[in-house]
């Protein structure tokens, strides 16, 4: 187990009826001009909208809205608002959704009382002397965002992260009703998109982190139970609050202790999602049974390792390669029971831009750390991916 520091100081209120806690959140941050981010009329739909207006009246504060939020946000809206924001002199910015809503909050945050351009925080680097506070009413269960201290932007071209502990939000509501009426397509993505940060948790080299490695088994294994839970029964209230749960024990931090995360996978798939706009969730599942079976012949004992312990595959009767390899089989047939493509060719995606993306990726060196990644290494997974 190699060292470790763990912080994370976001507040999660969980569960029925915890939207009733905006208020005295935003009372206890002393916020007098509020910004909320959220994508589309859904928050009036499911009653989130009247919550936070009935917060605003009584707090008398002053109020900016954007609904036009988009999967893989964009930086030009992230400007429009951090102009808003100076403006308006807003002091605490509130997101509702899920990660696309949470990450342009993050960012808008950053760049409010920042005297450059946004963009600075993706491209060069630059570290923030001062963050809005950040509060998150989640109503997906999918990237994590909400306890997380790091933010995804595009440019159009390029798909950038930032990390910061100052963006993680300071409080994240989540009650699993807000989950219930999320299409099917939408709902499983996000198992996807959670079950791909445990992977890249899980996907380390590090051979003494037993705590760690039961932490994350146990969280998949928890995952598979509930997303067969909900392809039996969609409105399984149990099943959604323990994967909306899920979402942030996956990517608040706490599993990263003693080990260092791999992130090679997430490398890829974003260039793919900004060359072709797919939904992250899918493309992480995509890339995932191509990652196993190029990894099954590199490095497979990690792999192996979570075939026996998870999919009960005997070491007895299989090589270690040929569990790795096993594992690429169980993570396709799970996607595909939830109704995602496992490659490119579903999505409609060619190699045409293979050289592009893979140099993309390594613009600043090899990527992942399990096994780092060249250029050529991510061509040939981009072609297993086919």
């Amino acid at each position: 187990m190699i060292g470790f520091e763990y912080y994370n100081p976001a507040k999660i209120v969980f569960g029925e009826e915890s939207e009733k806690r905006l208020k005295s959140l935003l009372a206890e941050y002393k916020v007098k001009s509020l910004l909320l981010v959220y994508s589309g009329d859904f928050i009036k739909s499911l009653g989130i909208y009247s919550v936070i207006q009935d917060a605003v009246k009584e707090l008398n504060l002053r109020f900016l809205e954007n609904g036009n939020v988009v999967p893989n946000p964009s930086i030009d809206l992230v400007r429009d608002l951090v102009q808003q924001g100076k403006t308006n002199g807003v002091d605490f910015v509130l997101a509702v959704g899920g990660g696309s809503s949470i990450d342009t909050a993050k960012a808008v945050a950053l760049g409010i009382p920042y005297a450059g351009d946004v963009w600075d925080f993706f491209s060069k680097g630059v570290s923030p002397e001062r963050v809005l506070p950040i509060g998150v009413i989640a109503t997906t269960a999918s990237s994590g965002s909400e306890t997380s201290n790091a933010a995804i932007l595009s440019n159009g071209e390029w798909k950038l992260g930032f990390e910061d502990d100052r963006i993680i939000p300071k409080f994240a509501i989540m009650n699993p009703k807000y989950t219930v009426e999320l299409p099917e397509y939408q709902t499983f993505v996000g198992v996807a998109d959670v079950l791909s940060h445990l992977l890249e948790r899980y996907f380390s080299d590090e051979k003494y982190s037993d705590t760690t490695d039961y932490l994350i088994e146990g969280a998949i294994r928890a995952l598979l139970v509930n997303a067969d839970k909900l392809i039996e029964n969609p409105k399984d209230i149990h099943a959604r609050g323990e994967i909306q749960w899920l979402a942030s024990v996956a990517h608040g931090g706490f599993l990263d202790a003693g080990r260092r995360a791999d992130w090679g996978s997430h490398r890829i798939e974003h260039e793919l999602s900004a060359q072709y706009n797919i939904t992250h969730g899918e493309g992480m599942a995509v890339v995932f049974v191509a990652w196993t079976k190029y990894m099954a012949y590199q490095k497979p004992w990690r792999l192996a390792l979570l075939a026996e312990r998870v999919f009960h595959v005997d070491s007895y009767n299989y090589t270690i390669t040929e569990r790795a390899l096993i594992l690429s089989k169980k993570l396709a047939e799970f996607f595909k029971k939830l109704k995602l493509a496992t490659t490119l060719s579903e999505l409609h995606i060619g190699d045409e831009h293979f050289d592009a993306m893979a140099a993309r990726a390594v613009r600043n060196g090899k990527v992942g750390h399990y096994v780092p990644l060249d250029a050529s290494a991510i061509k040939k997974i981009l072609k297993l991916a086919l």
